[in-house]
Order: C-alpha cells, then sequence, then structure tokens
C-alpha cells in the first residue's frame, strides 16, 4: 500500500466562515476525512500550519521544506494542501530547496472551501493524491486536474476553478477519467540534499515608463542582496534623462546580484537583441531568460545562502528556464 503524507498549511481549502470572514480552521485529519479514500493509499496527515497564504514567507517555506523532508523517510510521496495566492511562490520555493528529490511532492488547493456548495476541494484534493501514488519524482501543483511544475506554475485568474497556468512549459500532466498521465516529468539530474534556506532580502521591480533610478537607493539603502526586475520586452529599459544603467552598475559594485525578466507573461527575456537590453548587460545582471517571476525571486533568495550562487541564477536547476 502507498503511504501518502498529508501536510495541512490552511488556505482556501481549510478555511470555515467566521465573522471576520473565510479563516482557515480545518486540519489534515479533517481534510482527509471530506474526501473519498483511495483502498491503494495509506493517508497520513499532518498539521504544519495553518495561515491564509498570504501570510506565508520564506520563513514559512523552509518549515514546510523540512517536513516535507522528515516526511519522506517513512512515506512515498506527499500532499502539500495550500491557499492559492502564492501556491505559485511556495511551489518555486520548494522545487529549489528540495533539489533533486526521489519522491513527488504535489501542492493543491481550491477556490471554494471543502464541503462548500460546488466546491472543487473535493476534486483536487483527490487527484493530488493519485498524482503522489504515482511515484514520480519532483514538485508539481495539481489543479482543475492539470499537473503544472512548481517553477513553472502561475495564478492567472482570481475566482475561477481553472486558476492556474502553466508558463513557457507544457503540462506535467493531466488527469482524466483513466487516471492520471505524467506528460513531462522534472527531469532529476542531482542528486538530492535539503537547502532549505532562504534570504528574504530579495526587491522586486516592476518597470514603468518614467521608473526613477532613485528608487533604486531604497535597495541600496535597506540592505537588500538581490534584486529582480520586471523589464520592458525582450529586457529593455530606459537610461535616457532617468538613467537606471548607472544606478544598476553602483548596485552591483556593491555586491547586490540582479536577475531580470520580462514582464510578458510568456516567452523569454534577450538583453542582447536591442541596444537598450545590451545596456542592462553592460551593468553586469543575469538574465532570467523565460523564467516566471515567482521562480526568479525565489531562485535568488535561495540561491543567497548557497556558495556560488551567481552561478546557480545561470544554471537550469529544475526546469524553472527553457530546457
Amino acid at each position: 500500500m502507498t503511504r501518502i503524507a498529508l501536510l495541512a498549511t490552511g488556505g482556501t481549502i481549510a478555511c470555515r466562515h467566521t465573522e471576520h470572514g473565510l479563516t482557515p480552521a480545518l486540519t489534515g485529519a479533517e481534510l482527509i476525512r471530506g474526501i473519498p479514500m483511495s483502498r491503494d493509499a495509506e493517508l497520513v496527515s499532518r498539521d504544519v500550519f495553518s495561515m491564509d497564504s498570504s501570510n506565508i514567507q520564506p520563513e514559512e517555506w523552509a518549515q514546510l521544506a523540512r517536513a516535507i523532508d522528515q516526511s519522506f523517510q517513512d512515506c512515498d510521496g506527499v500532499v502539500v494542501t495550500h491557499g492559492t495566492d502564492t501556491m505559485g511562490y511556495t511551489a518555486a520555493a520548494l522545487s529549489f530547496m528540495l533539489l533533486g528529490q526521489k519522491k513527488p511532492v504535489i501542492l493543491t488547493g481550491s477556490q471554494l472551501p471543502l464541503g462548500a456548495p460546488l466546491s472543487d476541494a473535493e476534486s483536487n484534493l483527490s487527484c493530488a493524491i493519485e498524482a503522489a501514488m504515482q511515484g514520480v519524482p519532483g514538485t508539481y501543483v495539481c489543479f482543475n486536474r492539470k499537473l503544472i511544475l512548481g517553477t513553472r506554475a502561475v495564478k492567472t485568474r482570481t475566482t475561477s476553478f481553472d486558476a492556474f497556468d502553466s508558463v513557457n512549459r507544457s503540462l506535467s500532466g493531466i488527469i482524466d477519467s483513466e487516471g492520471v498521465h505524467f506528460l513531462r516529468p522534472q527531469k532529476i539530474s542531482r542528486p538530492y540534499q535539503l537547502r532549505a534556506s532562504m534570504d528574504s532580502r530579495v526587491f522586486l521591480l516592476k518597470l514603468i515608463p518614467g521608473t526613477h533610478p532613485s528608487v533604486l537607493d531604497y535597495v541600496l539603502a535597506n540592505g537588500y542582496r538581490g534584486l529582480v526586475i520586471e523589464a520592458f520586452g525582450l529586457g529593455g529599459l530606459h537610461y535616457i534623462r532617468r538613467n537606471l544603467v548607472e544606478k544598476l552598475k553602483e548596485l552591483r559594485r556593491h555586491g547586490i546580484l540582479i536577475l531580470v525578466v520580462t514582464q510578458c507573461m510568456y516567452e523569454k527575456a534577450d538583453l542582447s537583441i536591442y541596444e537598450v537590453g545590451n545596456q542592462l548587460l553592460s551593468a553586469d545582471v543575469i538574465s532570467g531568460q523565460d523564467m516566471t517571476t515567482e521562480a526568479a525571486v525565489t531562485k535568488l533568495m535561495w540561491a543567497l545562502t548557497q556558495p556560488r550562487p551567481a552561478e546557480l541564477l545561470s544554471e537550469n536547476l529544475c526546469g524553472e528556464v527553457r530546457e
């Protein structure tokens, strides 16, 4: 019998109505009781924390990664129930912290609480458990019968049951009436080692026409060690009148790592094509290529705690850039 750990962290799937609005309340054991049980699975529930995912931060990612690593010792796979708002960030963070894992980690949640009329909770949770039972290594988001690689999952809709898309990568799998089909699983090419450290001192800046270079003084003055820039198109920025390039060079002189992605949802940043992108290259930044913002932010937070972080940022570690 396959042994699956269900790690509960709160989120809409575990919510109950209170006078202050929906609040996470159900335990992992209560979630299990609310779904049909597979005869081939033994489910073990563990409550890691109970939070709205908007409150989940790097400290919780590390706590969750350690709980998953512990569950690897006596379980064949792990399902994590999680709020949808920051699930994409958590999935990406776990992908790096659990790099090289040999067992499946499936994150899921719902748009409506378990037990609510028309809720998607039961289906999503049942599908996630069935996916974990396949034993396919890697970190995935299971939502609306889709399996999405953890470094590619982006929440793109606020109310639809089809809340997540796989950005710049085809689906890792689907669930239909014939079962779970892994179409493009995560490649596991490194030995597993838990690396649960995160440095939260990363700033995200989305450029707009007219962004003033003085914004970047805040990054330097407040001790940030990394900066992710959502640049225009293929990776452009302005350097006329408001010269962002010179300010970025100053940040690099102070040892701040800079990772550049595109504001466009799909396709990649390529800083070598236009002059405005070449200006960025002259500032010694690293191209995030086709990484999602969620993957770029969490990878930078993780890399800053590892040896040779700049080298790690330039490598494809777990499918976060095009293979």
